[in-house]
């Protein structure tokens, strides 16, 4: 069954490459599907093209349907070309010529956007939580950890003492970042396309104020034109967000395969958590965190994909864009499953306290001895030299101490505030 069947049967070559992957991925989209009819038909209702009885049975089997899909029953036969024509085959099966009745008013176009629109906004919110799960790690550990310092580094040099609180919380607050990239997808995301049809209104006269609201969107997208130009908009937002998560993963996972490193050795994981050499009996490697690593890098081409697909199309639907879910799918599940191994693995991080005994981190505290002397009256420049030329002779003997209260330094991570941050991000994805 296909929603445009017009009597003649299509090569089934070019009907498996232009259906291509989308029929499993179109399952993920089934109880949206059936959640937009269920307020696209009380609309119908509302305007006099179904009657009262006619609703009450459709939404009744609307919602059998739904409860199959919630039990995993739902499938999308052999012959049936999207979640679509399946959802409208079982009505019309189960209650006759008026399971035809649904699709007024609508076109498979506003009503795959109405469904993928559904899908993100769920999905941004799952991500969401994923990000604060991790966030919320990392903050504890930042807190627990706060007083153990560590070595902190530019130019891969050792620069100034740092502290594990530093940066577990670096990484916690970074997310929050993230988190406002997601918020800027779910407001795209949570604006109502239905009613659109195909790009150009309907002459029938739609409510499409009411199935915003039954649907539980913010706003409509108005311009049914613009509606339409959406899809598109929708991924590439999508994308952005989630380049800027994998970005921040990645760079966290980098820093853990360094710590981890013998030549660093800051923290440890047991050794369940690491895997073997096959000539190396001594090797202990840190592949959870490499191939998390390798993932996050993968993630932020997905931009570039969403972005190269959709560039200089002209206006109105093209079949292009249903590529977007072989892009955009998958990425959410990866990316989900990234944030959530990274909170597992910190569940069981071992960290090294003693990392600043080693001699080779005497130079971390020469800016504190420089800053020691400027507080006792010495001009910062004379301090600045007066210290070099020891370290320069090879006089230097470091004080060791630190002494960092302003906010956000060693001695003031300003956690609750961080955590006030990220709870003021979050409310806007709900």
């Amino acid at each position: 069954m296909k929603l445009w069947d017009k009597g003649y049967s299509i090569d089934k070559w070019i009907e498996s490459f232009t259906v291509g992957n989308d029929r499993l991925l179109d399952l993920k989209l089934a109880k949206h599907d059936v959640q937009g009819s269920i307020a696209h038909i009380a609309m119908l209702e509302s305007i006099g093209l179904l009657t009262t009885d006619e609703h009450r049975m459709l939404d009744a089997e609307l919602r059998n349907i739904a409860a199959e899909i919630e039990d995993g029953k739902f499938t999308i036969e052999d012959g049936i070309e999207d979640v679509h024509s399946q959802v409208e085959l079982l009505l019309t099966q189960r209650l006759g010529d008026m399971g035809k009745k649904i699709h007024s008013g609508r076109s498979r176009n506003d009503q795959v956007l109405v469904d993928l629109k559904l899908f993100y906004r769920e999905e941004l919110c799952t991500l969401a939580q994923n990000v604060n799960t991790l966030f919320e790690r990392l903050l504890s550990l930042s807190e627990q950890h706060k007083d153990v310092l560590m070595p902190g580094y530019t130019h891969l040099q050792v620069a100034m003492p740092s502290s594990f609180g530093l940066w577990f919380g670096a990484y916690a607050e970074t997310l929050i970042d993230d988190v406002q990239t997601i918020v800027a997808a779910y407001r795209i995301a949570n604006q109502n396309p239905l009613g659109s049809a195909a790009g150009y209104g309907s002459s029938f006269p739609l409510n499409r104020t009411m199935t915003t609201q039954l649907l539980g969107f913010d706003d409509l997208h108005y311009n049914v034109v613009a509606a339409q130009m959406s899809r598109g908009k929708t991924e590439r937002a999508l994308a952005y967000a989630i380049n800027a998560i994998a970005s921040t993963l990645g760079k966290f996972a980098m820093d853990v395969c360094l710590f981890n490193s013998q030549n660093y050795a800051f923290i440890s994981f047991p050794d369940e958590f690491t895997t073997g050499s096959s000539i190396m009996p001594h090797k202990k490697n840190p592949d959870v965190f490499e191939i998390m690593r390798g993932k996050c890098n993968r993630l932020q081409t997905i931009i570039t994909e969403v972005s190269s697909l959709t560039t200089n199309l002209p206006l109105g639907y093209h079949r292009d864009l249903q590529l977007l879910k072989d892009i955009t799918f998958p990425a959410i599940e990866v990316m989900n499953e990234c944030l959530l191994m990274a909170d597992f693995m910190l569940q069981h991080v071992r960290i090294n306290e003693n990392i600043l005994d080693d001699k080779r981190y005497d130079y971390l505290f020469t800016v504190e001895d420089v800053n020691r002397l400027v507080l006792d009256g010495t001009p910062f420049r004379d301090a600045y030299k007066e210290i070099g030329h020891q370290v320069q002779q090879g006089t230097y003997k470091p004080t060791r101490e630190v002494h960092h209260t302003h906010e956000g330094s060693i001695g003031n991570l300003c956690t609750n505030q961080i955590k006030h941050k990220m709870q003021t991000a979050l409310e806007q994805v709900k």
